[in-house]
């Protein structure tokens, strides 16, 4: 279980600029749970992953994962139990190493490199299977660097290099986003098998109405630092892309727009 508790985060404090964003903001997701984030810029879905993920501090307020207060430990051992896929296709693989290098750096995720070769051959073949599900026919390419791939291909390997190793959270950062839309698209259903397949609890951010509303079985609306939606369970199953739109527009009237 994921929990926030009583979140304050105020950016440019002390200055003409100041900003709460966060002031008391709670949040719990259950285990197992794939929870779809939508707002509008600036609402604060982004800050949202990067206070779960560590990478900025809060002010105050706890970060529980799995009953234990994670909010001072620093990003880089949060992420031995979490994955995350981030908007640019570029930033969740090497572009100037193998896929079959790659693939070797995420096997190693969390574990002690010492003075030992990273890339381990005998793992080939098991890259090649993992790879071969992605229906991209990325699993013959082992010896090409990623940098040349598209970037559904390297979206796709990124996908799946956050799950390679034993995570409880896959932390989805507007992840189709940069893509094409045919591309997109093949990257959802992979993103839904994967979370099905694994059993994660899963975060997509999206500014994509109609996959917040076709996949996950939670949909938060982020709007000034709250969630001004929060529709699980029967009303979840029923919830369209109209409703979406109509809360957005709702919002936007409030706001003066």
């Amino acid at each position: 279980m994921l929990e926030l508790r009583d979140i304050v985060k105020i950016y440019q404090a002390g200055t003409v600029n100041e900003t709460c964003l966060f002031d008391g903001f709670s949040l719990t997701i259950p285990d197992q749970q794939f929870v779809c984030v939508v707002g509008s810029n600036g609402s604060g879905k982004t800050s949202l992953l990067n206070i779960i993920c560590g990478s900025i501090p809060v002010d105050s307020g706890q970060v529980i994962i799995g009953g234990r207060d994670v909010t001072p430990m620093p990003e880089y051992k949060r992420h031995r139990r979490i994955g995350r896929v981030y908007q640019d296709p570029g930033k969740g693989t090497c572009p100037s190493m193998t896929i079959l290098e790659n693939m070797s750096m995420a096997d190693n995720k969390g574990k002690p490199f010492n003075l030992m070769p990273c890339v381990n051959r005998r793992r080939a073949d098991a890259y090649r299977e993992m790879l071969a599900q992605l229906g991209l026919g990325l699993e013959d390419k082992m010896g090409v660097q990623v940098g040349s791939l598209s970037g559904g291909q390297r979206q796709a390997m990124a996908l799946l290099m956050s799950t390679m190793t034993p995570i409880e959270f896959l932390i989805l950062d507007e992840h189709t986003a940069a893509l094409d839309p045919k591309t997109a698209e093949i990257i959802m259903e992979l993103t839904g098998r994967i979370v099905a397949q694994k059993k994660l609890t899963t975060i997509m951010v999206t500014h994509n109405l109609r996959y917040a509303v076709e996949y996950g079985d939670r949909l938060l609306m982020m709007h000034q630092g709250r969630a001004e939606m929060d529709v699980s369970g029967e009303a979840r199953a029923h919830l369209r892309v109209e409703d979406l739109l109509g809360k957005f527009n709702e919002i936007s009237i409030e706001c003066g727009n």
